[in-house]
């Protein structure tokens, strides 16, 4: 786990996708069984998460990277809300637009 501390949204957005980049370079996950199987798809590779400023906590939104190499942007911290995306452009976009 590392922390970076940036000077703007669009460099806190560059530097969450070079993150992701890393993780997906990495490769899939594999399944894996327990209680129950859990297929790549299922399991969280990474979890890239972007807070704005603010006084007390400012605006939280994240990207998480999927075993399978998928990418889920989201925002909130505690209460997650998928914000969908069909590339891993527009998921970027989505988290800039909730970030702002």
């Amino acid at each position: 786990m590392s922390r970076d501390r940036t000077d703007s949204l669009e460099r806190a957005i560059e530097r969450a996708r070079e993150a992701v980049d890393r993780v997906r370079r990495e490769g899939n996950l594999p399944k894996v069984s327990g209680f129950r199987d859990y297929e790549p798809g299922q399991r969280v590779h990474a979890r890239i998460e972007l807070d704005g400023p603010g006084l007390l906590r400012g605006k939280q939104a994240g990207i998480d990277v999927m075993g399978d190499g998928t990418v889920v942007p989201y925002t909130g911290s505690i209460r997650k809300r998928e914000l969908g995306a069909d590339s891993l452009d527009d998921a970027f976009e989505r988290l800039r637009e909730a970030l702002r």
